[in-house]
């Protein structure tokens, strides 16, 4: 089992519910546990069997619970951003909206926008990143909460160019 097999296999996992699962092969065993509510699954069939039923098994139940709403809002929102540009996050980092926490926003929902013009802040290993916009245009949609943990090529903010 490769690393990217094990990293496949805690994704599911912590998605599943499932509280703890132990696999044992030829060559070596594994145990991944999460800090969730205990859920029992006996289980003696390998690894790759195990996963897959697991799975449409977890899907279906979630996709009854947002089968209504679903639908509807990746449309209507594929709808939206089709005619947008997205300003993205160029690191990982935290994102803030001003300079600091008693100071303006740099960019509001409405306002008009220039290249070069800076949008956010995102702090990265103590330093203090000025983000600036790489499109002109209105901001349409504030996509991140204020103060709140961005990763790279994250869409930050939407903008309906000039």
């Amino acid at each position: 089992m490769d690393i990217k097999q094990v990293q496949e296999l805690i994704r599911f996992v912590s998605k599943s519910g499932v509280n703890e699962v132990s696999i044992e092969e030829k060559d070596f065993k594994i145990t991944i546990k999460t800090n969730q509510a205990p859920t029992y699954v006996n289980a003696t069939i390998p690894a790759p069997v195990v996963a897959a039923p697991q799975a449409p098994a977890a899907a279906p139940a979630a996709a009854e619970q947002a089968a209504p709403a679903a639908p509807k809002a990746p449309v209507a929102e594929a709808e939206d951003t089709s005619k947008y540009l997205t300003v993205k996050s160029p690191m990982i980092g935290t994102f803030y909206r001003s300079a600091g926490p008693d100071k303006p926003f740099f960019v509001n929902v409405g306002d008009e926008v220039k290249a070069g013009q800076v949008v956010c802040i995102i702090e990265a290993m103590k330093l203090f990143n000025e983000i600036e916009s790489e499109v002109s245009g209105r901001i349409v949609k504030v996509l991140v909460e204020n103060s709140s943990p961005v990763e790279y090529d994250q869409p930050l903010f939407l903008v309906e160019p000039a």
